[in-house]
């Protein structure tokens, strides 16, 4: 065979086996494409660390000059009797002098601690009015000592108080935007005591659920040790998961959390229906299901409409009157158009969400249905009404 020949062949063999690897790759490309995974979360969005936590601290304190909208001696006698003691304290003696605290509130000064915040720190603390104070605008809060729930005092506040709202009134009306007797003061407290808490010499701690489940933190304790490749985690009850430091481990107990927190998890949640009455609100799990059940829903409305006529007498009458006749138009509808619903039963949250859908009810209805759904049995799921 030429050479001619052969290069002719050669090409029409790859022009025929051209689309069969063309094919193959496809069909490769479709078995090696990844898997839509499930929705997870980190370890560290759904569960807390023993022992690291905010703690509340709350002080008693004056917010000094207001442009009038202070406190009055009627209504709020505290504020005067805190002023005399803060100018007795100076060297000041007011005692048994007439005192117009209207510039003068009294406040509760609170502020969130966060865990590991060193001496000499400042954090923000939020100022809200005891009294009958009108607005705390343009004040500045005098030195508060915050304490903790041991009686201790962990900080000190002071700073001018910066509000969110307004107030304002004249003879004829009065108008007002947000809060204006509550503020804050960024960065108003100096921390003075810090919470000692050393984690370099601990060797185990647990790890809390946010939402507590026996999945959830079975999942967490197995993605724990499949990653070390050794027992280290155990899941100890619904909300608490044990952390020890394994053995050989080349770190402390916090490169371990370190390691450990960015973890993925698919948490598990129970199936459950919350439904709040006031607002009207519906919220369902992923795994709520319902069971075949047959659903007819029919309002009874009755309509009044007046339509008042007036009688006159005829022209040239005796003794006549004009009188107002009552016209009453009444109409019944109780809802007979409505048939009876087969709900199928639902494999998915978004199948039984359409076949509430389809009845073509409000959320108001809805929650009468869920309800009588939940009596009859048919509703697999925890129903939580607030």
């Amino acid at each position: 065979m030429s050479p001619k020949a052969t290069k002719q062949s050669l090409i029409q063999a790859i022009a025929i086996k051209a689309p069969l690897f063309a094919l193959g790759f496809a069909l490769m490309a479709a078995i090696i494409a990844p898997v839509p995974a499930m929705a997870t979360s980190r370890i560290k969005d759904i569960s807390d660390i023993e022992g690291i936590r905010d703690n509340q601290l709350i002080g008693y304190g004056l917010v000094v000059g207001l442009n009038g909208s202070g406190d009055s001696l009627r209504n709020s006698p505290f504020t005067e009797q805190s002023l005399v003691a803060m100018l007795e304290r100076m060297g000041v003696n007011v005692r048994g002098m007439n005192l117009n605290p209207n510039t003068v509130a009294a406040v509760m000064v609170t502020a969130q601690l966060r865990p590991f915040t060193p001496q000499g720190s400042n954090i923000d603390v939020v100022v809200s009015s005891m009294g009958d104070a009108s607005s705390l605008g343009g004040g500045t809060l005098l030195v508060t000592p915050l304490m903790g729930a041991d009686g201790e005092v962990y900080a000190v506040a002071q700073g001018p108080v910066a509000i969110g709202g307004f107030a304002a009134s004249g003879d004829g009306g009065s108008v007002s935007q947000g809060n204006p007797t509550s503020g804050r003061v960024a960065n108003g407290a100096i921390i003075e005591r810090e919470i000692a808490f050393d984690m370099t010499g601990v060797r185990s701690l647990r790890l809390s659920l946010r939402n507590p489940d026996l999945t959830t933190a079975r999942r967490m304790a197995q993605a724990i040790n499949g990653h070390l490749g050794q027992q280290a985690a155990v899941a100890i009850d619904p909300t608490n998961v044990a952390l020890t430091l394994p053995t050989g481990y080349p770190g402390n107990i916090i490169d371990l959390v370190t390691d450990v927190e960015n973890l993925g998890v698919v948490p598990d949640q129970p199936a459950r229906v919350v439904i709040n009455e006031e607002s009207g609100i519906i919220v369902m799990g992923a795994d709520v299901r319902v069971s075949t059940i047959a659903i007819a829903q029919g309002n009874l409305t009755i309509s009044v409409t007046e339509t008042p006529q007036v009688s006159q007498p005829s022209a040239f009458s005796e003794g006549g009157n004009t009188e107002v006749v009552a016209r009453s138009d009444i109409q019944v509808d109780d809802g007979s158009d409505k048939r009876l619903h087969v709900l199928e039963e639902s494999v998915t949250l978004e199948q039984l969400v359409e076949g509430l859908n389809a009845l073509g009810i409000g959320p108001r209805d809805m929650i009468s249905i869920l309800q009588t759904i939940k009596m009859a049995g048919a509703l697999q799921a925890e129903l939580v009404v607030q």
